[in-house]
């Protein structure tokens, strides 16, 4: 998560009849803020035991090279219904790690984070998410018919509401595509979601082939991470500019019990997770 960009100049060359203007652009940073990464993800057929925790701080919008990590905070997630504590490790690399966390459906969790003598606290629910049924490819199902895509079916619990946060990952990208939704219309059916790739050079993307390999992941959310991740999804994939006006700040659950207006950026959240891989022929 980053604020605004710290002290940029920002230098335009305009070339008219060989004159060159040089323009100094301050723009105004915002505050340096924790960052807390606090995905507790339970893959089904593990114990989920091994959790990691990631701690740093904000930095400028261009500023990509180094990220500011934290080390020495206090890292602590209880189970609220059993009142079991969990403390996390520092690894002194802005992680924190704990090899014996125990996941139960339907348990809420507490996390607390005590950095620079200010405690952060955030409360979620662990999510349960169905098996897939079955992953298919097919043609005709996507946006273009000339592409592949990977089809995925699975079912949705009846009478409940449920909240999925699907990512569709190539080995060799620098990103996975993400995408969320719920089951609002489709409460108790067969749900398919689908993940198509166009060729697009200018970002060295290239559309699936026989032999290529996808990752899938499906997460079981809870409403409130789902409106989180909905601001995310939709500032990455319909911004691009800078200077635009943001649409919303994307707020976390983490609040600063301490000093509410020094709030972090980032979210807790307690999933349960089904991922497999397919192969297209």
């Amino acid at each position: 998560m980053k604020t605004f960009i710290k002290g940029i100049v920002l230098i335009l060359a305009v070339s008219f009849t060989s004159c060159e203007d040089v323009i100094d652009l301050d723009v105004p940073t915002g505050q340096t803020r924790l960052v807390i990464e606090g995905s507790l993800d339970w893959e089904k057929g593990t114990l989920g035991n091994n959790q990691t925790i990631k701690l740093s701080t904000s930095t400028p919008y261009f500023e990509t090279a180094n990220i500011p990590v934290v080390t020495g905070a206090s890292v602590k997630v209880r189970n609220v219904d059993t009142n079991e504590e969990f403390v996390f490790a520092d690894q002194n690399d802005g992680t924190y790690t704990i090899s014996n966390f125990v996941p139960i459906i339907g348990n809420t969790y507490n996390l607390e984070v005590i950095y620079n003598n200010e405690t952060y606290t955030a409360t979620e629910t662990l999510i349960a998410v169905p098996e897939f049924n079955s992953i298919t490819q097919s043609i005709d199902g996507g946006f273009d018919d000339e592409l592949l895509e990977v089809n995925v079916y699975f079912d949705d619990p009846a009478d409940e509401d449920n909240y999925y946060l699907f990512s569709f990952y190539e080995p060799g990208d620098l990103f996975a595509n993400v995408d969320n939704f719920s089951d609002e219309f489709l409460n108790g059916n067969e749900i398919y979601n689908f993940f198509e790739k166009e060729d697009d050079e200018d970002n060295d993307q290239a559309a699936f082939q026989p032999g290529d390999t996808v990752e899938i992941s499906c997460y079981g959310i809870s409403e409130q991470f789902y409106n989180f991740s909905s601001i995310i999804i939709e500032q990455y994939y319909g911004g691009g500019d800078p200077f635009s006006s943001t649409a919303a700040e994307a707020r976390g659950n983490c609040i600063n019990e301490t000093n509410s207006d020094n709030y972090a950026y980032g979210y807790f959240r307690v999933t349960e997770v089904v991922k497999a891989s397919y192969t297209f022929e």
